[in-house]
């Protein structure tokens, strides 16, 4: 078996792709990409969001995940979270499992934390103002240090990725969900695409440069974003 065929077979190794692939072989490369999708009164926003994420599968093949809300039924949270690619991630009765007309999917290359189910995006917080999930393209420059800040302050930290200073940020404060979430966004440094969705809302944000590609679009009389177009 030749070498490259044997670096193709890696791919299939463990319980789902990629997770036999090394760090440092000839199919590594520069993982800075990963792509998020999210819809907003869309019925059966899930399906569509499955359509969404398997369109930006090449941002990412490590995990999948989707977060839906209900807005008929008290805007409940329900989410799931896998390793490999979408299609191992998701069939139709877990997407039946998320209904609701609001969700955000993201797809994961690790930028910043380990390739673990831990650090699968959307992260789901519980916090005062009930659930949070926030799916993210990009890096947080300055997240170790702020991480650093919290935790003198007494927060205690669940993943290893960067992500998860934005919850704690908007968790902290004092104001309402927009204001607080303005405020979080101020404070990072780096080139990031954010939907952060609560219960009720759904916030999407760009860094002040726009160096991380995010786009929206109309659907009836909804709206839905991604990180690229042909999603």
């Amino acid at each position: 078996m030749s070498d490259e065929v044997m670096q193709l077979s890696k791919l299939w190794a463990g319980s789902h792709y990629n997770e036999g692939i090394g760090r440092d072989d000839i199919f590594d490369k520069l993982r800075e990409e990963c792509g998020v999708f999210g819809a907003f009164n869309i019925p059966h926003a899930s399906s569509l969001g499955y359509y969404g994420l398997h369109a930006l599968q090449h941002r990412g093949e490590e995990s999948a995940g989707m977060c839906s809300v209900d807005s008929r039924n008290g805007g409940n949270f329900n989410y799931h979270r896998g390793m490999g690619l979408v299609k191992e991630v998701f069939n139709q009765e877990r997407l039946d499992a998320l209904p609701g007309d609001r969700v955000i999917g993201h797809v994961r290359y690790s930028t910043s934390g380990a390739s673990k189910l831990a650090n699968a995006q959307p992260l789901i917080f519980k916090y005062r103002d009930g659930d949070l999930a926030i799916a993210t393209n990009g890096n947080i420059v300055n997240a170790p240090s702020i991480r650093e800040e919290l935790e003198r302050q007494g927060s205690i930290f669940q993943t290893t990725s960067d992500t998860e200073v934005i919850a704690h940020l908007i968790a902290r404060s004092n104001k309402d969900f927009v204001s607080a979430a303005k405020d979080a966004l101020q404070r990072i440094i780096g080139g990031f695409a954010f939907l952060i969705m609560t219960n009720g809302k759904l916030l999407v944000a760009s860094d002040p440069h726009g160096l991380r590609p995010l786009v929206m679009g109309k659907l009836g009389q909804g709206y839905v974003f991604a990180s690229e177009t042909c999603a």
